[in-house]
């Protein structure tokens, strides 16, 4: 896949996968990873499908209609790629963080559906359920935060309340930061999401 690695001060510090929205690159959302974390290593991918030119991380049907198929296949290859990068560039595959906006949210909390290991935590920026019907891994102990706009159209309230009942009904510790705004990514929410990391993953050696 597509990517860019940037080695940070700090070994201990949890590594950063950086998942754009619709439309993004690989570098879209660096500026977020200082200021999560900065003296974290950094991982930040491109998605492997094109929508008329614009890369996304798995196909859709229609605006919030996934190509669920598609999503699976995907999330199985992103989740391989961690292991190969976690090889190539000697980072702990135990303490890595997906921060994911819109679609990459999406991505980020597809795999979060699909295998207990594949993140320590995550930051998902105006995220919708990935997938229904499915029995979730169990996540216990794993931190999330979700970031939603009260007036989003893509992800509306009963979306978010939905997803978080999912994660934490498996186990995981959500906390869930409302912005008065849409589906836009606001420097209040991106604060409030570095705050919780500070208060909640810190830069210690991975727990899990």
């Amino acid at each position: 896949m597509k990517h860019l690695y940037q080695p940070g001060t700090d070994a201990n510090a949890p590594v950063l996968l950086m998942l754009h929205g619709t439309g993004g690159t690989e570098r879209d959302l660096l500026p977020l990873a200082r200021i999560v974390s900065p003296s974290s290593s950094v991982l930040s991918v491109r998605g492997n499908v094109s929508e008329n030119g614009m890369p996304r991380f798995f196909r859709r049907l229609a605006e919030g209609v996934f190509d669920e198929e598609d999503l699976v296949f995907r999330t199985e290859e992103l989740n391989g790629f961690l292991d190969e990068a976690a090889a190539q560039y000697g980072f702990d595959r135990r303490n890595v963080i997906a921060v994911g906006y819109s679609n990459g949210a999406n991505i980020a909390g597809s795999l979060l559906f699909h295998y207990a290991d594949a993140l320590r935590g995550a930051i998902l920026h105006h995220p919708m359920v990935p997938l229904r019907g499915r029995q979730l891994p169990d996540l216990s102990g794993v931190p999330i935060f979700i970031g939603a706009g009260q007036n989003d159209p893509i992800c509306s309230p009963a979306e978010i309340g939905e997803l978080t009942a999912l994660l934490e009904g498996a186990g995981a510790s959500v906390a869930v930061h409302w912005e008065n705004a849409g589906h836009r990514l606001t420097q209040t929410e991106v604060d409030a999401a570095a705050a919780w990391f500070a208060r909640t993953i810190g830069g210690g050696e991975a727990e899990r």
